[in-house]
């Protein structure tokens, strides 16, 4: 598989430069995004009550959401967790290198963002293989000078040439925050999703962190416009139970409150004291 590799070079002024290396094709004005027709990253993004989006994925987004009202709050409940999960690793359990695999379309706090507020010598790298993703990829690539930034397209199933890719950034001898945000839901087998986890891990040392949030099949609204947006998309999307989520998890250390809706995982101070559960699924664990 070839590799499009961009990386952020760390320099030791205020200026960060993004460069685009060898092997990599960038996706600019000229690259067929097919705007007419409905991404899931873009639905996303609408969800999100972001810009990069088309007439048509709102279209598909509105749909949607005339099945489940509640997606909207789903989405925005599981962009919120990432928050409190990144400041969590980087503040209290001292975290400095994130690998976050499946980033979708840049939005505001991103993982960079979040993590080297807190630690500004924090390294990340971005995982995702989808072109419209790519195409957005310098927005990801801005980083403190004293940390720095990277993104690889890779699927999440090829985990060798991510755990290869990455380790151009980040020590992988050092501890290492995993991150999985609504992306082992395209992955259909659940014996294959829990090999790609259990590959990641091997590859990252003791007191590193699996971060994982994927939808759930909790609500029998939720269920049929999942359903029904897999009728229509090349790239389908598969809930599963809050036990199956769970399952990810074995034989690691889980932070409380363990695994549970994205909107009780920790929620900050003045959030509601009874939140409408979101249905993803979420939870932060320590690999010892």
């Amino acid at each position: 598989m070839k590799v499009r590799h961009v990386s952020n070079v760390v320099t030791k002024g205020a200026a960060v430069t993004a460069k685009w290396f060898v092997g990599v094709t960038p996706a600019g004005p000229g690259a067929d995004l097919r705007t007419n027709v409905p991404h899931s990253a873009r639905i996303w993004n609408y969800w999100l009550g972001g810009k990069d989006n088309f007439p048509a994925d709102r279209a598909a987004g509105d749909q949607v959401r005339q099945i489940f009202p509640g997606i909207v709050h789903t989405a925005r409940a599981q962009r919120d967790f990432l928050g409190r999960a990144i400041r969590h690793l980087a503040g209290e359990a001292g975290i400095r290198q994130f690998l976050d695999i499946g980033t979708g379309l840049p939005t505001a706090d991103n993982t960079h963002e979040v993590a080297q507020r807190v630690a500004p010598e924090s390294r990340i790298v971005y995982v995702d293989n989808d072109p419209i993703v790519l195409a957005h990829a310098r927005a990801l690539l801005s980083s403190n000078p004293t940390g720095a930034t990277d993104y690889v397209d890779a699927d999440v199933s090829d985990t060798r040439t991510i755990v290869d890719a990455a380790a151009r950034t980040l020590d992988l001898t050092q501890p290492t925050a995993l991150i999985l945000l609504g992306i082992l839901g395209h992955v259909s087998g659940d014996e294959e999703a829990r090999s790609i986890v259990r590959r990641l891990l091997d590859a990252v040392t003791p007191g590193s962190y699996l971060v994982i949030a994927d939808g759930a099949s909790v609500s029998a609204a939720g269920s049929e416009a999942q359903q029904r947006y897999n009728e229509r998309s090349p790239l389908p999307y598969h809930l599963r139970s809050p036990e199956q989520i769970t399952g990810f998890f074995e034989g690691l250390e889980l932070a409380e409150p363990g695994v549970v809706s994205c909107s009780r995982w920790r929620p900050d101070p003045g959030s509601p004291v009874n939140p409408d559960d979101a249905e993803v699924y979420c939870g932060v664990a320590r690999q010892d």
